[in-house]
């Protein structure tokens, strides 16, 4: 009798703290936001916790005032994820609480009850003994990996997409003089990740070296390294005419912009898209909503009808390549300066993770992949672009050696804190190109609450893997 009334007691103070911290957070979620909430129900998580091992009163109340000293560090983020996460929290402390009280009126089995019954106990309370470098080597097997059947489909949509073009430029326009066109970008290197849905149809041209110049940025009147121009050399001696390339000059520069027009209305509003998505059980038609050339695949089923699978994206990328420099036609990058060529340091930064992990065996790409899905699914972490997460691990790889798989789970929560960091000072800066800010295109909105799910992940990093 003396137990279970200690016990009674116990249970109804550790209830009545619960209750009085859900009415508060309810009551701060109006003026202070979700962010608050969001934390603080970390703390009750932790109060249920200790209160549900706590064997009398005084241990009981020892641990609600070390919660509460938890809970009064707590800060509201400044920009708040009220769709999301007041209705995920909320159930999250609702479901916890009531798990926990019940817990607390059912006496304690024995361990050899216990054990008996591990193997009956449900799939998803059996995941919740799983350590971080499980759950993150379960999270790449099932999410970030790709099926290599699904990549392999998409390969040859792109492929067959590339002989179409190739062909038409051939047959309409022999004269342009274009180098050998391939598929490239994440696909085709083994970083795409959720799905195979997009891959780059790289249409390099050829230019004369007697008559043009890649100028680097700095050197440019725009001074961004990323913003290249295409200047045309001794016209006083080799006048307009002489290139090919000559017709789309600007103000003496090789024009990104009336290059990708072209392209708009010679390749993708001239070529017989639904014939030629006739002939490969695909319905194919140019994306609407953007400056980029792309075209959406969509597979057909029997009856002629579209399947319902994932569409795939092809992007028509024109591009230009002098040794290990290669600039892309990209107005969406480049707007509004009508001249400018876009660097690509996708290929720099492959290459050097490539390079490092066959070096010494290591994770990198593995851990880039679910940095990339967790992003992804994610929805105050999408805005998040590949870009700064290859170059936070190439940054996190010039102090760390070990990258070994069995340190993926360090690497992961130092990636979180790292990112973290980054935010607060609004910068991250390129491997290559220091001057070159790869947050820049981030809004404040956008860094805040990126910087609050990544803040709540600190502590408890599943939370990005759910």
């Amino acid at each position: 009798m003396n137990f279970q009334n200690t016990r009674r007691r116990g249970e109804d103070g550790v209830a009545m703290v619960i209750n009085f911290l859900l009415s508060n957070a309810r009551l701060v979620l109006g003026v202070g936001g979700a962010a608050i909430l969001g934390i603080a129900t970390l703390a009750v998580k932790r109060l249920i916790e200790r209160a549900g091992r706590a064997a009398d009163d005084e241990k009981v109340e020892q641990k609600i005032t070390e919660s509460w000293e938890e809970l009064s560090l707590v800060s509201a983020s400044p920009t708040l994820i009220q769709r999301e996460i007041e209705g995920v929290v909320i159930n999250h402390v609702a479901k916890t609480t009531k798990q926990q009280k019940a817990d607390l009126c059912q006496p304690q089995k024995s361990s050899l009850e216990t054990e008996s019954n591990c193997d009956s106990k449900p799939k998803k309370l059996q995941l919740c003994a799983l350590t971080l470098q499980e759950r993150l080597q379960q999270f790449y097997c099932t999410r970030a990996a790709l099926d290599p059947q699904e990549v392999q489909r998409a390969q040859a949509l792109a492929l067959d997409i590339c002989t179409e073009v190739h062909g038409f430029l051939h047959s309409r326009h022999p004269d342009m003089p274009l180098e050998e066109m391939s598929i490239g970008g994440s696909l085709l290197d083994n970083l795409q990740v959720i799905c195979a849905d997009h891959a780059c149809l790289l249409v390099p041209l050829q230019l004369e070296a007697s008559l043009w110049r890649l100028v680097p940025g700095e050197e440019t009147l725009l001074t961004h390294p990323l913003h290249w121009m295409v200047r045309r050399l001794n016209i006083e001696y080799f006048p307009r005419g002489r290139s090919y390339w000559d017709r789309y000059l600007v103000g003496g520069y090789l024009s990104s912009e009336a290059l990708v027009n072209w392209f708009n209305k010679a390749v993708m509003e001239t070529v017989n898209w639904p014939t030629i998505g006739s002939s490969m059980d695909c319905l194919i038609r140019p994306a609407l909503g953007g400056s980029d050339l792309r075209l959406e695949i969509s597979p057909l089923d029997e009856n002629g009808s579209e399947s319902g699978d994932q569409p795939v994206f092809v992007t028509i990328l024109p591009l230009l390549r002098e040794g290990d420099v290669v600039l892309t036609a990209q107005p969406e990058l480049t707007s509004p300066w009508v001249n400018a060529w876009h660097l690509s340091l996708y290929p720099w930064e492959t290459r050097r993770l490539v390079e490092l992990d066959a070096a010494d065996n290591g994770c990198r790409i593995k851990t880039l992949k679910i940095l990339k899905a967790v992003c992804r699914l994610n929805h105050a972490l999408r805005p998040m672009e590949a870009a700064p997460l290859v170059n936070l691990i190439l940054h996190l790889s010039d102090r760390e050696s070990d990258w070994s798989d069995s340190s993926l789970d360090v690497r992961f929560q130092q990636c979180i804190t790292e990112l973290i960091g980054y935010l607060e000072q609004g910068a991250l800066h390129s491997h290559f190109k220091p001057a070159v800010n790869l947050l820049n295109s981030l809004s404040e909105d956008q860094v805040d609450q990126m910087g609050f799910m990544l803040y709540c992940a600190v502590s408890e990093p599943e939370i990005l893997l759910v």
